[in-house]
């Protein structure tokens, strides 16, 4: 992982890339490096996160739903973006990280901790940041990329692309299917007999199309499109034959026009974003939003850049108990100050009004401070502090019957104290980061039986609090290279207040208290070879923690040979995961798989 700025120059810029460190100064964000994505080629972004970062991932099995967690927040509490486009479902506050296949993404970035003041609501655990990346000069390039693997796994790519000073374009079209049909054992049933998962099939086909285009030697427009199809069996809870299927089709399209100036950038962004979801073949649910926003960034002076904008979001939904309308409307400011030479600050704030209601206002200040700049070691200190917020869903205002439609918005304090350190030698890199961070969450929304029905309020509040270890090392040895990366978190998040008053002191449902994972790698030449371990604790799915899952630890090993053949440039690679074929359960009584393996083949013209 990079934890580097992603600047960008506004002179002889190719394609615009956000840099999503300029005003998150004394945050933690991380970069997911190229040999990640690469090794999860295929397969959905919510296996990489759960096996290359510390974020803990709720799995309902392979290719089935899969939520994320960080720092204890829950699902509906992380943003995500495409291409600075917001794809969390209106209707359902999060993302179904099962349907974003890492095959449709060129770079994704994790933002740990509270950012509402930088990218609104649901940001009161962190976001995730996912971009296109184009470039210009490259004339024509084909990529083919097939893969196989265990329980019927196979996945395709198609990529051409074409680029000259003026324009750059391409377009990418893959499909990924399984038939996760791999065997587990069946504890519900008398004697735990070994069986074979049915109806966990999963059928995804998607497209990709990017292009950007220099109108002049100060303006640029960029375009991105993606479509994707997944059609799914919905895996049953062990001992039930229920036989559920699901469909979701995702489009998302954005446009930027950027006008550079010599020491200033104006962009405006249009999007669109319709997610439809068929369940079971007869509830149809459809929601589109529409956006548009623009803002404008000046360097004021070499130590201070600002960036000011507004942003409207209409959004429509149609789903099968109601019809809802939401209009949003939000402004904000960011500024980034270097006050002295090893003292940096960040100020940050947002106001949103959704439907006449005013969301919380969200300032944030955060800064880092070097102890030591040296050639070879760099020690910073590093502190944020923020308010966020979430906006009430459309199916916890409107839902049919049982919607509440005078929900207040959750609302958010978070701090963070850490140490950053780097040492660079000549043959030795290190990076090193510790993080403590405290989060309260009031006006937690949560679903409670009322008679007949089921209905939101804003009841539960938590407290978090919890340390963020990260390292990184390279170390030449001889002509190899060897790597070590490792990501660790230690989460407490209790609830504080309650209805119930046995929950009061618990741990959240589905959050374990350890999670981390180790990656060892060496390169030599065009070989790389990996082995990886993944650690969960124990994590209750009860709120008064009578019941748990035990704690597992999966180990993968892979390698892979870049090189030419018949002059043209070609990738293999080839992976075991869950070497010791440990049985293992993310959801109670949701199986997983045991020993699979995977290969991937990749041919570049």
């Amino acid at each position: 992982m990079d934890f580097s700025a992603d600047t960008v120059a506004l002179e002889g810029v190719d394609v615009f890339a956000p840099d999503y460190l300029k005003y998150s100064l004394g945050h933690t964000v991380k970069k997911l490096a190229k040999d990640h994505l690469q090794e999860f080629h295929g397969q959905d972004l919510g296996a990489m996160l759960q096996k290359r970062t510390g974020i803990f991932v709720r799995q309902y099995g392979p290719g089935m739903l899969a939520s994320v967690t960080m720092r204890g927040a829950s699902a509906g509490h992380i943003a995500v973006f495409w291409n600075g486009l917001p794809i969390n479902s209106p209707s359902l506050g999060q993302t179904d990280f099962s349907i974003v296949p890492v095959n449709g993404i060129d770079q994704a970035t994790i933002h740990f901790g509270g950012s509402a003041a930088l990218y609104g609501t649901d940001a009161i655990g962190g976001s995730i940041h996912l971009d296109s990346e184009l470039q210009f000069n490259q004339g024509h390039q084909v990529e083919i990329q097939q893969g196989a693997g265990s329980f019927g796994r196979f996945n395709s790519q198609v990529k051409y692309g074409y680029s000259t000073e003026k324009l750059a374009l391409r377009t990418s079209i893959y499909r990924n299917s399984a038939k996760n049909d791999f065997p587990f054992r069946n504890r519900s049933r008398i004697g735990q007999p070994m069986e074979r998962q049915v109806n966990a099939a999963v059928e995804q086909y998607g497209v990709n199309q990017d292009l950007g285009w220099n109108l002049g030697a100060n303006s640029q427009i960029k375009t991105s499109l993606w479509w994707n199809l997944t059609d799914r069996e919905l895996q049953p809870l062990m001992g039930s034959n229920a036989l559920e299927v699901q469909k979701d089709q995702n489009l998302r399209w954005a446009l930027d026009y950027l006008l550079y100036g010599e020491k200033s950038l104006f962009n405006v962004k249009v999007g669109v974003i319709h997610d439809e979801m068929i369940f079971d073949r007869t509830s149809r649910n459809l929601v589109t939003q529409y956006l548009v926003s623009t803002d404008y960034e000046k360097k004021v002076s070499d130590s201070w850049e600002s960036k000011s904008g507004l942003r409207y979001t209409l959004i429509d939904g149609n789903l099968s108990s109601y019809h809802a309308m939401d209009n949003r409307l939000e402004a904000y400011h960011s500024s980034s100050f270097r006050i002295t030479e090893r003292l940096s600050s960040s100020v940050n704030m947002r106001q949103l009004i959704y439907e006449g209601n005013w969301a919380p206002f969200t300032p944030s200040v955060s800064g880092t401070y070097s102890f030591v700049q040296s050639e070879t070691h760099h020690l910073a200190a590093n502190t944020a502090i923020s308010r966020n917020f979430k906006v009430p869903t459309l199916n916890d205002r409107f839902w049919q019957p049982g919607g509440n439609p005078d929900l207040l918005p959750e609302d958010s304090w978070s701090s963070e104290v850490g140490l950053v350190h780097n040492w660079e030698g000549t043959s030795t890199q290190v990076e090193t980061r510790v993080n403590y961070y405290r989060m309260k969450v009031e006006n937690w929304i949560i679903w409670l039986p009322t008679g007949n029905f089921w209905t939101p309020s804003n009841i539960r509040n938590v407290n978090n609090r919890g340390v963020e270890a990260f390292f990184e090392a390279n170390q030449k040895v001889g002509q190899g290279t060897v790597g070590l990366d490792l990501n660790y978190a230690y989460t407490r998040a209790q609830i504080s207040s309650d209805d119930n008053e046995s929950t009061i002191g618990r741990q959240l449902p589905y959050t374990p208290l350890h999670k981390g994972n180790i990656q060892l790698s060496y390169k030599w030449k065009g070989l790389r070879f990996f082995a990886a371990q993944t650690y969960v604790d124990e994590n209750f799915v009860t709120t008064d923690n009578s019941l748990d899952i035990p704690s597992y630890t999966l180990y993968d090993l892979g390698a892979s040979w870049e090189g030419r053949l018949l002059g043209q440039a070609l990738r293999f690679q080839a992976q075991v995961h869950n070497v010791l074929n440990t049985e293992y359960q993310v959801l109670r009584q949701r199986p997983m798989p045991g020993r699979n393996y995977n290969i991937n083949i990749h041919f570049k013209f």
